[in-house]
């Protein structure tokens, strides 16, 4: 039997002698040094995990404190009114983009469309003249903030039925890229409807509602935005990869919110101009970096309006507020 703490002088039997030569409180000391050595030892591991951990916290609050004193300069005090504005527009840039190039390279549009992917010229010429005109008009009442709701599901269809023409949705990239876009969509689709309700002094429970239909739009848009950024951060350095995560991560919960889409905007500008450079190469593969360039644009607009509007009631930050 093994040794469980009880008196060692009551672990004889009934009519046995105890050993000759055993010390059994030198035996229990020893047990109970054991222990108590080995308890530090684990201790003392957790303490390095712990301190590992206590450090990323200290350096990701340096971070936040950082990007608050910095939005308390009264340089960007006096910026600030203008950033929603310049963020919708970045939202939309892509859609602008996309209408300038289907109406400049409009012949080879058609034909391709027409010749390549075997549809009647009728329809070619009337989608291609229904999504430019669509995208062109939905883009600037986005920016304006003029009927929102439209907008953004003009601007969302418009991506799904231009995937499905042209047969893009046989890529993974492709498909997290347009998610992202769809997710800034919709932060500023929910930046612009709450403002625009509140707006007529309506009852407290109505307030109430607009305040949770902001809050399911921001956390649906953070999550779609982080969709691009997971096949993003693989891609790279591993840096990149491990600040990428940590800013996904927080960006997805709601935690920290300002600064994890400071540091995952500033990581796509950094990246989207070195390498998505088009104005610096050929026609050849100009058209796909320019692509790629105003999405990511698209994206980093998203990222600029979420550190002005936050993120919303459904996150770790607004919890923290209330408990």
């Amino acid at each position: 039997m093994s040794f469980r703490g009880g008196n060692p002088n009551n672990m004889n039997g009934p009519g046995m002698a105890p050993q000759q030569g055993f010390n059994y409180s030198a035996a229990q000391s020893r047990a109970y040094g054991a222990v108590n050595q080995g308890g530090r030892a684990g201790g003392a591991g957790s303490g390095v995990g712990g301190g590992v951990m206590a450090s990323l916290q200290q350096s990701f609050d340096r971070v936040n404190g950082f990007a608050e004193d910095f939005s308390d300069l009264p340089a960007v005090k006096r910026v600030q009114p203008y950033i929603p504005g310049l963020a919708r527009f970045f939202i939309v840039a892509t859609f602008f983009e996309d209408s300038i190039r289907i109406i400049t390279q409009w012949s080879d549009q058609v034909f391709f469309l027409h010749k390549w992917k075997h549809y009647p010229k009728w329809f070619v010429v009337l989608f291609l003249l229904s999504v430019t005109v669509v995208m062109l008009c939905g883009s600037v009442l986005l920016i304006l903030r003029k009927q929102t709701n439209y907008a953004t599901g003009a601007l969302c269809a418009c991506i799904v039925i231009q995937g499905l023409v042209y047969g893009l949705f046989t890529g993974s990239s492709f498909i997290l890229r347009n998610f992202s876009v769809i997710g800034g969509l919709l932060i500023a689709f929910s930046d612009s409807i709450v403002k625009n309700k509140t707006t007529f002094g309506m009852l407290p429970e109505l307030q109430d509602k607009s305040q949770r239909a902001k809050g399911y739009l921001l956390l649906a848009g953070r999550i779609l935005i982080v969709l691009m950024f997971v096949g993003f951060a693989f891609s790279k350095a591993w840096v990149t990869v491990v600040l990428t995560l940590a800013g996904t991560v927080c960006f997805a919960i709601g935690y920290k919110t300002k600064t994890a889409s400071l540091l995952l905007g500033t990581i796509l500008v950094v990246y989207n101009l070195s390498l998505n450079n088009y104005w610096f190469h050929q026609d050849s593969k100009r058209d796909f970096l320019r692509y790629e360039f105003y999405q990511n644009l698209s994206i980093i607009g998203a990222l600029l309006l979420v550190t002005n509007t936050g993120a919303g009631d459904y996150s770790v930050d607004s919890k923290k507020k209330i408990y």
